[in-house]
């Protein structure tokens, strides 16, 4: 693989850190800014719903920025969405710094996407989007329960700080590795971009997007209280449990994208959004005896993300067909998609929690989810599957 990917990997892993290190500080921030858990939870919702902004509305007006100088500028922005959380004096403020974050957080991996895919041969275009979202599966390994532990031990604003180190690190990266001859297509057109808009498949793979991940997030949003207040887990083991979550998310996330590589997007996202499905209901199950719960929480993590590199692919395949001159535009609605997903699951677990209790959140999400296989199915029985499973 080019270096060039691998700094898209590392300022993946920075971005990925700030996105999902709120979920194991939900119940700090709470506590730390008077704040219910649902209103907490509302941290993930929105800066999801920033990212679902900022994706499609901002790839398509730096359409015409040479791709390294617009990744440069979002990790800037990214680094400066940080500085302003680390420092917030309240809730409000929090929520705006998030928001803003968001902002850079969706170009970003809807550039990275594309330039990945310029970067290999077309067979290999799903491996390479799963090694540039590696870097956000390695946060969840690494940096979401490194940066849960900091925030439990020195306050939230020290994780934050934290975040702003490795925002200059991916910066730095990508500054030295990436080219900046990386191969541009014309701007798209307003005809193009409406194309995508308009795209009955396009917007269906959208749906599938947010309905089948966004899903996994009416339970995962609120882990660390399920944890703690179901299975009753020390603040210290929910820093544990959620690093085995992201080692099995890191190894899903690869098995995902050679998965799709081999038999094509459609079979590929059905077999895991239904051991996805059972995922949930086992941790459902699961979650009063704590090794149960502990021993699903590890597999859950595979499923729930090795979705991530067949529905980028499946986006990427299906607007070179029915809108070529605006893939990049394309690839950036479904960054706002897997965002929106995010979002609505967030709050939509948060009503959860709030009329039936945390134990509830993970029956809901995996209702969520094969509500996303059917999706799925229809849209392979519509596009033709064949068409889009390369030669094994």
């Amino acid at each position: 693989m080019p270096l060039a990917l691998w700094a898209l990997t590392i300022s993946a892993f920075a971005v990925g850190t700030t996105e999902f290190v709120i979920v194991g500080l939900l119940p700090t921030i709470a506590g730390s800014l008077g704040v219910s858990l649902p209103s907490a939870g509302l941290l993930v919702s929105l800066y999801a719903l920033g990212v679902t902004i900022g994706a499609p509305v901002l790839t398509a007006l730096t359409g015409k920025l040479p791709r390294k100088t617009l990744l440069l500028a979002l990790l800037a922005l990214f680094i400066v969405g940080n500085i302003f959380a680390a420092f917030a004096p309240g809730y409000g403020s929090l929520v705006v710094a998030r928001f803003i974050t968001g902002l850079a957080h969706g170009v970003f991996f809807a550039i990275a996407s594309t330039i990945a895919t310029s970067l290999v041969p077309r067979e290999k275009e799903s491996s390479a989007i799963a090694m540039v979202f590696m870097g956000l599966t390695v946060a969840l390994v690494t940096g979401v329960p490194l940066g849960t532990w900091v925030g439990q031990t020195f306050g939230w604003q020290s994780t934050f700080l934290g975040v702003v180190g490795l925002g200059v690190i991916g910066l730095v990266a990508s500054a030295v590795l990436v080219p900046s001859n990386l191969p541009q297509s014309a701007p798209p057109s307003l005809r193009a971009q409406a194309g995508v808009l308009t795209s009955p498949r396009l917007l269906l793979v959208y749906l599938i997007t947010a309905v089948g991940y966004g899903g996994n997030f009416v339970a995962f949003t609120f882990l660390a209280p399920m944890l703690t207040g179901v299975t009753g887990l020390s603040a210290g083991a929910v820093s544990l449990v959620i690093l085995l979550y992201g080692a099995s998310v890191a190894a899903g996330n690869i098995l995902g994208g050679k998965l799709s590589d081999r038999v094509g997007p459609v079979p590929a996202l059905t077999l895991i959004f239904v051991g996805l499905a059972l995922m949930l209901v086992a941790l459902g199950l699961a979650l009063s005896h704590p090794v149960a719960a502990i021993a699903v929480v590890a597999l859950w993590g595979g499923f729930a993300f090795a979705n991530v590199p067949p529905l980028q692919t499946y986006v990427v395949q299906i607007a070179r067909e029915v809108s070529p001159g605006a893939v990049d535009v394309a690839s950036g609605l479904n960054i706002g998609a897997f965002n929106l997903g995010i979002a609505f699951g967030a709050w939509s677990g948060g009503l959860v929690v709030e009329h039936l209790g945390l134990a509830a959140t993970p029956f809901v999400g995996a209702v969520a989810v094969i509500a996303g296989i059917g999706l799925t199915r229809l849209s392979g029985r519509l596009d033709g599957t064949s068409r889009l499973v390369p030669a094994v």
